[in-house]
């Protein structure tokens, strides 16, 4: 015996597996555009500075924090990295000296991760080159009205997803 669902709980959209074409274009542009931007930042950011963007994303991250600096597990959650990779990458800027863990006060099993003036004083000189990229693939190819647009767009599917 099979339950009839009345029509207005159907979803015609919902109901179809597939992506329509529209959505399938724009899905496959966006994983496209999302992999040569990646592609081309992780390529700058080696040939100007000889690190990786992760490792830019955490000094750019720790800079704008108070006091330059956050909790490790802060820290993995704004650079959308796991505590095992972050953990790795705040290692090697341990050693080049950009960065040191601290004791978390108050909290005896926690750490920060702290941007050091050597590490400020590198962010500093490798930003301008990383701006200038992303400006010139992401930024100028677009008008006013679609950079307004895109950061709406960006917004709006970020903030559905604020629970995950």
């Amino acid at each position: 015996m099979s339950v009839q669902v009345p029509s207005r709980y159907t979803d015609p959209v919902r109901d179809n597996p597939w992506l329509n074409s529209e959505q399938q274009q724009t899905w496959r542009a966006y994983l496209a555009m999302t992999a040569a931007l990646n592609a081309r930042i992780e390529r700058d950011l080696q040939q100007a500075a000889g690190m990786p963007h992760a490792y830019y994303l955490i000094l750019a991250m720790l800079s704008e924090a108070p006091g330059r600096s956050l909790r490790m597990h802060q820290l993995a959650d704004v650079v959308q990295a796991s505590q095992s990779r972050l953990s790795h990458a705040v290692a090697r800027l341990e050693d080049y000296g950009w960065v040191r863990r601290e004791p978390a006060p108050g909290d005896k099993r926690g750490q920060l991760a702290v941007l050091t003036e050597a590490g400020h004083t590198r962010l500093v000189e490798v930003a301008p080159s990383h701006a200038e990229t992303v400006r010139s693939t992401m930024f100028d190819p677009l008008s006013d009205a679609q950079l307004a647009d895109f950061r709406e767009i960006c917004e709006t599917v970020l903030s559905q997803m604020k629970d995950d």
